[in-house]
């Protein structure tokens, strides 16, 4: 077989088993003994502050959230549900939520914790030929009996277009700007706020240790 053949093949290779590693990547362990005591099996999650300009950024990242928590075996209530009831009452307004009492929160809804999310990064940044789409996200789980926080992460997800044109350098060029402008005008920030959301409650030592609905409930203590 040629070499030069070879060679792209393997610098291929070489990048999907780095992307790879980086993925299973763990970060230092979190103290969950706050957590554990707690012992919660319900997950409220509150409107969520939106730091960023992107005014349809709230909804379109809690539409991704349930699913992530109820996976780790948790019950969620339903998160449209708990935004139209908290507007009827009078706490539309995200940031007056997140400074509000949890211990009052639970009181209201009955559950067992409060999820509060900021998004900090929800934009898309055109330079010609290339858009990077980015989104930043804090979470922070606090217990609704206690007030206290029993569990937080940052999480930061980018992403550009790739061009797969071949041939005349004028003709890439052209495909990356066509690319990027797609991408400005239309960026797609949900497979970013999905994996983010992926990472932070499933990532080994930093996410949240399996609920009571989960299989893995009190058997992954090596984990978290």
């Amino acid at each position: 077989m040629n070499l030069k053949s070879i060679l792209p093949k393997f610098a291929v290779l070489c990048v999907l088993v780095v992307s790879l590693a980086a993925c299973q990547t763990t970060g230092t362990k979190k103290d969950y003994s706050a957590f554990r005591e707690a012992d919660p099996r319900s997950v409220l999650v509150v409107p969520v502050v939106n730091n960023s300009v992107e005014v349809d950024a709230p909804d379109l990242f809690l539409s991704t959230l349930s699913r992530y928590i109820g996976e780790r075996g948790y019950y969620v209530f339903p998160v449209n549900l708990v935004k139209n009831v908290m507007e009827e009452d009078g706490m539309g307004d995200a940031n007056m939520v997140h400074e509000a009492d949890p211990t009052r929160l639970g009181e209201i809804f009955g559950s067992d914790t409060v999820l509060y999310v900021k998004i900090n990064t929800w934009t898309a940044q055109y330079l010609v030929f290339s858009t990077t789409v980015t989104v930043e996200l804090e979470y922070t789980l606090k217990d609704t009996h206690s007030g206290q926080t029993l569990w937080s992460d940052n999480q930061v997800r980018q992403w550009s277009p790739q061009s797969q044109s071949g041939g005349h350098p004028l003709a890439a060029l052209l495909a990356a700007a066509i690319n990027a402008a797609i991408a400005k005008a239309a960026p797609n920030y949900i497979p970013l706020a999905q994996q983010a959301n992926y990472a932070a409650f499933n990532q080994l030592n930093t996410g949240i240790p399996a609920g009571p609905y989960s299989p893995q409930y009190q058997n992954d203590m090596a984990d978290f």
